[in-house]
Parts: structure tokens; sequence; C-alpha cells
């Protein structure tokens, strides 16, 4: 194999100082992921190893540089994104997650995409009337739909926010829990009180969910309702039955947007029940204003062990599925 070498200007120190992250772990995990030396002289980063490997190494270190100059943070996460987009060669997709942003919290902070997966997710949201958005946990399925709710009510696009998830585990029979309704669900809703917090700030979250603004609830108690007006999102959809999904699709009232997550590895539905998730994404295709957003390992965004975990969960499912074929 031939070999080479490459060098990345930096310009300033504390580009690079950026860019190697502490104790140089950063640039550490580039050049082990890469199968590559790199090392530092004054602001510039030499690398050498296998002509492939160097030249993606730099192209990495490059696109990591856009990524600071534009005032983001690196992460682990993020760079491994970026080393994986760089070795599929579509290094022009980093430019384009970068671009836009979803939201802002109250307390000022930009929601922008991190992935391409994302990225098509936001657009996919903006442009249709009902979106499925489905993949493993840690895409940002429920924050983003959440923040972008909360960014078409502060446009006045919508008059109300309303979420939703199926309660499993209570079999959706709340009645023999202890407290009023509110105090029932809110095991099942956490996730999306904490959303919604951060977005609007805890004052006025509080006082939009005393006017009826923000209405957060269990699934069996959208049935009858028509729902106007409003951002719709349900939560954990792999987790309804195929006569719960039809129950909640058809809710959907004038000028509203529905918004359904899920993940189909983790369905907690009893045994012999299919999810209405599985059930509605293979049944509704091809319909104009509805569309199916399939986010993967490679758009989480917690802790980069969760998206080790996750392909490891994809591989044995796949050699489970060739096994079961022989």
């Amino acid at each position: 194999m031939q070999s080479a070498t490459y060098t990345v200007s930096c310009k300033t120190m504390d580009r690079l100082s950026k860019l190697l992250g502490i104790y140089d772990e950063n640039l550490n995990l580039i050049a082990r992921e890469l199968g590559v030396t790199a090392f530092t002289e004054n602001t510039d980063i030499i690398i050498k190893g296998e002509q492939k490997n160097a030249e993606l190494c730099s192209v990495v270190l490059n696109k990591l540089l856009d990524i600071i100059s534009s005032g983001e943070p690196l992460d682990k996460t993020r760079i491994i994104y970026c080393i994986e987009m760089a070795r599929e060669g579509n290094t022009d997709g980093i430019e384009k997650v970068m671009s836009g942003v979803v939201a802002v919290t109250s307390r000022g902070k930009q929601i922008k995409c991190k992935t391409l997966g994302q990225k098509k997710y936001v657009e996919a949201i903006k442009k249709n009337s009902v979106v499925f958005g489905v993949g493993p946990a840690g895409t940002g399925k429920t924050y983003l739909a959440v923040a972008l709710a909360v960014t078409l009510y502060k446009a006045h696009e919508v008059e109300k926010i309303i979420l939703t998830r199926p309660a499993v585990e209570a079999g959706e029979k709340l009645g023999f829990l202890p407290g009023d309704l509110q105090t029932k669900v809110d095991p099942y809703l956490r996730p999306l009180y904490d959303a919604l917090q951060e977005m609007f700030g805890l004052e006025t979250y509080a006082k939009l969910m005393e006017k009826g603004v923000i209405e957060i609830a269990p699934l069996a108690y959208m049935r009858g309702r028509t729902l106007s007006n409003s951002f719709i999102i349900l939560d954990e959809a792999q987790n309804t039955t195929k006569e719960q999904m039809k129950m909640f699709l058809t809710r959907m009232g004038e000028n509203s947007k529905t918004v359904i997550t899920g993940d189909v590895t983790q369905i907690d539905l009893p045994e012999g029940k299919k999810s209405g998730l599985i059930h509605a994404v293979n049944i509704l295709k091809n319909i104009e204003g509805l569309e199916t957003v399939v986010l993967t390992h490679k758009d989480v965004v917690r802790h980069p062990l969760v998206m080790e975990i996750i392909k490891a969960y994809e591989k044995a499912e796949k050699k489970q599925e060739v096994s079961a074929r022989d």
C-alpha cells in the first residue's frame, strides 16, 4: 500500500486547541478510527498513513474545522458521524446538517440538526401534514418534534400543542391508580414535559398548561375528538395497537400537523398484538402529505456508546433473519 503525508492547517492556536480536544482526545480518536498517525507542528496537523486513509483523515479534519468556525462544539458523537459521512463520500452532507436552526430554547440555545437523518426528518415535518419518525432511542425523534411544535406555536401557525403516549404498562386503564389524571400519566409522559419546559421555560410552560394551550394526555383520552389548529405528537407509537393507531390518525382536523414517533425494536405490547406503528407505516404509502422517515444508529445523538449498542443489536437481528431464511 502506498503511504502518504498530508498537512492540515488550523491557522490559529485556538482552532487547533478546539480540534484536538482535552489531552488530544479528538485527534487520537480520529487517528485510531482511520488507522493513521497524526501529530502537531505549530498550528498544523501532520497526518501519515496509507494514501486512502490519510486523505480521508485530512478531509475529516478540514470538515471539523468548518464546524468549529461555525461556532458549533465538537463532541465524540459528532466526530464519529463526520468520519462515517466521509467514508461514504458524503462530506457535502455535513454542511447541510450544519445549516438552519430548528428552534431556540427559553435560554437562547439554538437547536440544530446533528445528522442528515435528523435534517430529513425536520424537513419532512415542515412539508407534510402527517410524518412517521421511526428509529432507535437517542435519535431525537421526540425532541425535534416538540421543538418544531413550539416554533409553529410561537409563529401563530397552530393554537395548541397536544402530546400523547400509549400507557402500555397500565393497559391504558388508569382508573385504579391513585391521584388525578395528571398524576396517573406523569411517569409515561415525563420526557415530553422535559422537552417542553426547556423550550418554553418553566413559567411560560406552566401558564400554557393552565390555559390548555399545551395538552398532555394518554392515548385513550384522544378517542371521539377532532383536533384542529393543533400540532399533535404521538410518542412511543410502537406500543399502539392497529385499532388505536387508526383511531388516533382519524382525530386530525383542519390546519393540524401530526407527528408519530416510535422505535419498532422496543415493542411492549402483549404477545399476539401487532404494533399499530408497523402496520400503519406498511399500509400508508404513496399518500400525498404523509411521509415516513427512518432514522438509524447513525442518527443517535446520545452517548456514543448508545450508537455502538444499537449497531450490535442491528447486526444480531440481521444474523437471526439470515438464519431463519436458511
